[in-house]
């Protein structure tokens, strides 16, 4: 997986940048309509899982262990799906949603983070990791966050999750 990363680090920029830009368009206007809120972050999931599913695909030509990643991009495509094909049910499910794509997300991002820590010493990817579950947990544990709140949680998390990728991109290149 490590040859993977560093070969493809454009995918991680790529995805960093989305996060980023997702996260300004959140936190500047929070007070988005619920479902413009509803369908962005679908589309920024749907992103999301191409660039994981193109990382694991390029894994496995290699017959590497592609599997965090796969799983990853289907639990991206899989939000994204019921995002777009049940808006008005994914609003009300909202929190609950983003809150299992999170940890779940989380998990995968910490496994292909550590693959990378053994061969390169490399922490940024369980960083994101990291943030992805705590997002998780905090959405959890306050379910009735407005939809205002939830804008700024995600746009915060979007923002230094999209960071950390562009940071490990970038140190990824220079290997």
């Amino acid at each position: 997986m490590t040859t993977i990363l560093i070969g493809n680090w454009w995918a991680l920029a790529a995805r960093g940048v989305a996060a980023v830009l997702f996260g300004i368009i959140a936190i500047v206007s929070p007070a988005l309509t619920a479902t413009v809120l509803v369908l962005l972050f679908g589309a920024y999931a749907l992103v999301d899982g191409i660039f994981a599913l193109v990382a694991a695909l390029r894994e496995a030509e290699r017959h590497g262990r592609s599997s965090p990643l796969l799983i990853e991009a289907v639990f991206d495509g899989i939000v994204a799906l019921i995002v777009f094909v049940f808006p008005g049910a994914a609003l009300i499910a909202l929190v609950y949603v983003i809150a299992i794509w999170a940890l779940l997300s989380g998990a995968a991002l910490l496994a292909a983070g550590f693959s990378l820590l053994r061969g390169h010493g490399e922490l940024l990817l369980i960083v994101c990791g990291g943030l992805s579950i705590l997002l998780g947990i905090a959405l959890l544990f306050n379910p009735s966050a407005g939809v205002v709140a939830l804008a700024w949680w995600l746009g915060i998390y979007a923002l230094l999750f999209g960071i950390f990728l562009l940071m490990t991109a970038f140190r990824l290149r220079w290997r």
